[in-house]
């Protein structure tokens, strides 16, 4: 059974259709990647999934429930989690008090206490250690004490998976993960994503440009081309078809014998 679907999700620009009546749905424990050309809907079809762009036309339901007309931060609360666009770091706060914060409004959920964050830290030894544990998962314990301003784009970003982590979300969804990221600092944050696949309850959409990446993580490749849902399938089978050898590794289909 789904846990997140969408039905003939669309949104224009003026005159340009971005994303055209998509209509896909994504069940518990399988990592869905999501590909095609530049410009083929991939990252504005997230945007309308997470809420950063109001919808033309069709709806997002997640677990049965219609989230078309919540904003992002409602729809972050319902359980889709976005990484990388939607989390937000505080720059002036230490990495540490950044995880606790995430941690302390997951565990209050949507009727938390406003200020009292803070407050009730020292009373939640089970919600330190959540945070503390996290931060180990990424890699970033030595540099808890440190200023999220002064950390490197690697490290910025592994707080951003750990913050993510930290809101315990159904829905993980990772735009383009490891971008901007030299060769020692992406095996970390492809790792995290392994560690989150197995969990069986949860679902993860992947956008990934590196086909590597996409052939040893997804379960299924769903593919986009002018906003349109063109192939969707077991990634061999996807990777195999004419559709995407022509529209996203540009190789022109053969001519019958």
């Amino acid at each position: 059974m789904s846990v997140l679907a969408t039905h003939g999700l669309t949104v224009r620009f003026g005159g340009h259709v971005a994303v055209d009546a998509v209509t896909c749905a994504f069940e518990p424990g399988t990592l869905t990647a999501i590909v095609g050309p530049n410009g083929a809907g991939k990252t504005t079809y997230f945007n309308l999934i997470s809420g950063q762009l109001k919808a033309t036309a069709g709806t997002v339901t997640l677990g049965g429930r219609d989230l078309s007309g919540a904003g992002a931060s409602a729809r972050t609360r319902a359980g889709l989690g976005r990484a990388f666009q939607l989390t937000n770091l505080f720059p002036r706060l230490s990495v540490q008090e950044n995880v606790r914060l995430a941690v302390q409004a997951a565990h209050d959920g949507p009727h938390r206490r406003g200020l009292n964050l803070w407050s009730v830290w020292n009373d939640h030894a089970a919600l330190r250690e959540r945070a503390e544990a996290i931060l180990e998962t990424v890699a970033l314990a030595a540099k808890a004490h440190e200023l999220v301003a002064s950390l490197p784009h690697g490290d910025q970003r592994k707080l951003e998976v750990a913050l993510l982590m930290a809101l315990e979300p159904q829905v993980y969804m990772f735009d383009e993960p490891t971008a901007g990221m030299n060769a020692a600092e992406a095996p970390v944050i492809l790792d995290l994503i392994r560690r989150l696949k197995a969990d069986r309850s949860k679902t993860i959409l992947l956008v990934e440009h590196k086909m590597d990446v996409v052939r040893e993580l997804a379960d299924r490749i769903i593919v986009l081309h002018n906003g349109k849902l063109v192939a969707d399938g077991e990634p061999a089978e996807v990777i195999a078809s004419p559709v995407v050898q022509e529209a996203y590794l540009g190789v022109a289909p053969k001519e019958p014998a």
